[in-house]
């Protein structure tokens, strides 16, 4: 649908960072979707990292992995699973890749004695680059996510690009502004705020059309109108972007609000018929299951849970597939490693445990504990990429006798390395892009759990990890009876491992990554199965 020329949506924050823009592009994304258009979005974040690959979880939140091995922030995540699309690359734009660009065009001769500024070079390098993702998508629609807030330095320059590009795009093009109506009292809303904010945008060039509100109340009357006012759009262009139980409701919520006939109308197309039908009716599953679990999710960046949205997410869109609610609580693995705490006293009321991702030594024998305690009580058990080399671990040491096995990540003298580091890593020394990341292709063995979650012997999932099982330990650990049901096509490394008993399933892989509300990540739609069968068999024997 469209004209094949695409428009562009440019979403900005004001006041303040955390609003969620994320979401809110995403939903403008599946909104367009709904009424026949494509839509491709773009996230620019300003620090001067090349990517988010060295950044801390707890300091950034989870580094999300695309298919062809980018390494970028977590509102990817978002996009995928709102959108059903797989991104790349060049959906990821940052300050960091911005100037490496310029400095290599320099350093090539690139600018032709010139002198390399800000304006223009910088700014024609980020127009080109968001008009180039326009036409390599053939998207109808651009959608444009500038991070951080307005009034940063980092991000100005950015903005700067935007209000050329606006200039040069005319009506193709157009702004939305996400803010934060406060409340210093029940009904007492405030708009002051927001209109300051919306003059430093127009000071900058720049005019949004509509307005997004977030706040703890509803967007009533009388602050439409004053934001309308002085903000210098119509009322029908303000709208309340409320508090829901779930992210996934955002579409609805603005639909119910006539947000596509008022953004369309702005680029003087006519609406189309809605058809959020198929959303609506998952969204209800979210709300009102049949069912409920509680899983722990045990990891060591508990203190930040945006460490592991994408664990999160997936859950949810397996648990709405299985018509159930999951409860999840965040164990952190330190308090597992302590004399004192038995696993039972923290981890006895769930139905189900997952152990994700991470690096480092810290909490580490306090998650081979949880794991432990999964097999040896039946607990199902999910394993993510860490968390199935840990599994590996435990096995070792406490079913394959193998006193001292360990990970070389977490003990370089260890007499039984069943977790070593990939042969191509030993070459690597740097540490942004280098891990084996991407989408890599798996063969399933059949008649394992692993099989059974996906149905399927050959399966594609994203990675992102430096280390492996150790083949020369493999024959001693299936031996004791663990069994390996995943294996790259060359049979060189292990992608997947399960107990015999029970259901255990450990991947190298991140599944989650790939998780979809419409298309839920197979190995957790298993592991909730699993979890609710449980529950119902303890609920029988009570």
């Amino acid at each position: 649908m469209g004209d094949k020329v695409p428009r562009y949506i440019v979403v900005l924050g004001s006041l303040m960072s955390g609003l969620g823009k994320g979401i809110v592009t995403a939903s403008v994304g599946r909104i367009l979707q709904s009424k026949g258009y494509s839509a491709s979005p773009i996230k620019f974040d300003g620090y001067l990292n090349v990517d988010c690959g060295t950044m801390n979880p707890l300091r950034h939140g989870e580094v999300f992995v695309l298919d062809d091995g980018t390494e970028c922030d977590m509102d990817f995540g978002t996009y995928e699973r709102f959108l059903g699309n797989s991104l790349t690359r060049i959906n990821s734009i940052t300050g960091g890749k911005l100037f490496q660009r310029i400095i290599q065009k320099e350093r090539a001769g690139g600018y032709l004695g010139r002198d390399v500024q800000i304006v223009p070079h910088l700014t024609d390098e980020i127009k080109a680059w968001i008009r180039n993702v326009g036409a390599e998508k053939k998207s109808d629609f651009v959608l444009i996510e500038v991070g951080g807030t307005v009034g940063d330095l980092e991000n100005a320059y950015f903005i700067e690009a935007m209000r050329q590009m606006a200039r040069e795009e005319g009506e193709r093009m157009l702004f939305i502004q996400l803010t934060y109506i406060t409340a210093l009292s029940p009904g007492e809303l405030k708009t002051k705020p927001t209109q300051h904010a919306n003059r430093l945008i127009t000071s900058m060039g720049i005019q949004p059309k509509l307005i997004l509100c977030r706040g703890d109340e509803p967007l009533d009357k009388d602050a439409r109108e004053k934001i309308s006012l002085f903000c210098n759009v119509s009322p029908e262009d303000v709208f309340d972007d409320p508090s829901l139980e779930t992210i996934y409701e955002l579409p609805i919520a603005l639909e119910k609000q006539k947000f596509s006939e008022r953004l369309l109308s702005h680029f003087g197309l006519k609406p189309a018929p809605e058809d959020l039908k198929g959303w609506s009716a998952l969204v209800s599953k979210i709300k009102d299951p049949k069912n409920e679990i509680k899983v722990a999710i045990s990891g060591k960046y508990t203190a930040v849970k945006d460490a592991y949205v994408s664990v999160k997410e997936a859950l949810v869109h397996a648990a709405a597939a299985n018509n159930t609610r999951v409860h999840i609580d965040w164990v952190d693995t330190e308090k597992l490693e302590k004399d004192d705490v038995k696993p039972s006293e923290l981890l006895g009321e769930y139905d189900g445990i997952i152990v994700p991702g991470g690096f480092g030594n810290r909490g580490i024998e306090g998650k081979i504990k949880a794991i432990k305690y999964c097999r040896e009580k039946g607990v199902p058990y999910l394993g993510l990429c860490l968390g199935m080399q840990l599994m590996t671990v435990e096995y070792a040491r406490n079913v394959a006798k193998m006193e001292g096995a360990n990970s070389t990540e977490m003990d370089e003298k260890s007499p039984y390395p069943v977790i070593h580091i990939m042969p191509e890593q030993l070459k690597v020394k740097e540490k942004g892009a280098t891990m084996r990341l991407g989408a890599w292709e798996c063969h399933l063995k059949k008649g394992t759990k692993a099989f059974e979650a996906y149905g399927t012997e050959k399966i594609f999932e994203r990675h992102r990890h430096r280390f492996e099982v150790n083949n020369e330990l493999v024959p001693k650990l299936e031996e004791a009876g663990l069994i390996f049901s995943g294996r790259s096509p060359d049979g060189v490394i292990v992608e997947m491992a399960e107990w015999k008993e029970g259901w255990g399933v450990g991947t190298q892989a991140h599944p989650e990554l790939k998780s979809r509300l419409e298309v839920p990540a197979p190995l957790f739609v298993g592991f909730v199965k699993a979890a609710l069968k449980r529950q119902k068999e303890k609920e029988k024997k009570d």
